[in-house]
């Protein structure tokens, strides 16, 4: 098996990692730098790139690898600090997490993305223009989610099919409902995505499962 490590902004290395082969980049990732690794994965059979940094830079990864056609490659992911996507994808943190990026097996997982083509791995939050009240109408597969205004709406990924999990509400009163799909009709949404906000609003948002999973070590 062919692994290196994508080293993230700098992230401390934990101790599970330290004797494997590294590359530094950017909190998130420059395409450049991983389009570099993956001949050197390709010459295995069974590549594993493990990624060192946080939700967004996974995102960034299974991007990159979904518009190139290579979801062959298996993921391990090590955040140092527990994360939305730590948690939906149950891999821990810190060394805990290196040890299971590295002795772990690759599973099937769902990739969900959005309508712009980019994979979301821990939660998207859309709110209104500043952050405001959302006003608008919101379904799940075919089922409505809410039509009206809430505060926000969130959307993440499941371990499991059908793949995607949209809420509104907060704390317990959270309305969830889960399908393959979530999608939004709105006057104007700003959108989240793994703690990077859009710089404009959309009056629509849809994320759903792609047609491929990817491969997650766990």
């Amino acid at each position: 098996m062919s692994t290196h490590v994508l080293r993230c902004d700098g992230a401390p290395v934990p101790i599970a990692l330290a004797a494997q082969p590294m590359t530094q980049t950017d909190a998130i990732p420059d395409t450049g730098t991983i389009d570099e690794l993956l001949p050197v994965l390709a010459a295995d059979s069974l590549p594993r790139l493990i990624v060192l940094g946080e939700d967004a830079a996974l995102a960034t990864v299974l991007t990159h690898l979904m518009r190139t056609e290579r979801l062959h490659v298996e993921i391990g992911y090590v955040p140092i600090e527990r994360t939305q996507g730590s948690r939906v994808y149950q891999v821990g943190s810190g060394n805990a997490a290196a040890k299971l990026a590295l002795e772990g097996r690759a599973q099937q997982t769902p990739l969900i993305r959005d309508d712009r083509g980019t994979v979301l791995v821990g939660r998207a939050v859309l709110t209104g223009p500043g952050g405001g009240k959302l006003e608008g109408e919101a379904y799940v597969d075919d089922a409505q989610l809410f039509s009206g205004r809430v505060r926000a709406m969130y959307v993440s990924p499941t371990l499991e099919l059908p793949g995607v999990s949209a809420a509104v509400g907060h704390g317990l009163l959270k309305r969830r409902l889960a399908g393959r799909a979530a999608q939004l009709g709105t006057p104007g949404a700003l959108v989240t995505r793994d703690g990077v906000r859009a710089e404009r609003t959309v009056p629509r948002s849809s994320f759903y499962r792609h047609h491929e999973p990817w491969l997650l070590v766990r």
